[in-house]
């Protein structure tokens, strides 16, 4: 019953900093690291401890992944910055998107990607923006491909 309880907790914390970094993002374009990291630690914690959609080894397999891939992609647009006054990817976003891997593994990570950017693509076109802030829409796609891989996989 101790674990269910401790578990419960976790998950009620990891969707706090999930709100807390969805909500600065929105508004400010930046994603805090005093919500990232917890979010890391509590995702450590409870692909270690419990059962989850994917094994320990897979889970720091996606977080290196998807920091690989997503520094990549930042290396890509970094000419960009010269010409913008905002990079379209900033260093938060690969912290976020490393922290998804961890949670999600690989083959999540990959689901919640195609998720954000659709979401992020339809989100920006309806409302006329050029920037857009992923993480709300990166948790919207990590849910989603949760489920998918709970169900469907």
């Amino acid at each position: 019953m101790f674990f269910y309880t401790f578990f419960i907790m976790l998950l009620l914390a990891a969707c706090f900093c999930v709100w807390r970094i969805s909500v600065a993002d929105f508004r400010r374009r930046i994603i805090p690291d005093a919500y990232l990291f917890p979010l890391l630690l509590i995702g450590l914690i409870i692909i270690h401890f419990f059962p989850w959609v994917c094994t320990t080894a897979e889970s720091v397999l996606g977080a290196i992944t998807g920091y690989t891939l997503a520094c990549i992609i930042g290396l890509i647009f970094e000419h960009y910055k010269k010409n913008a006054q905002y990079s379209p990817i900033g260093m938060g976003d690969i912290k976020l998107i490393s922290v998804g891997g961890l949670w999600l593994g690989t083959t999540g990570l990959a689901i919640a990607l195609i998720f954000a950017c659709i979401f992020g693509t339809i989100w920006a076109r309806q409302n006329k923006q050029k920037y857009i802030p992923f993480a709300p829409f990166f948790f919207a796609g990590g849910f989603l491909s949760f489920i998918t891989i709970l169900f469907l996989l």
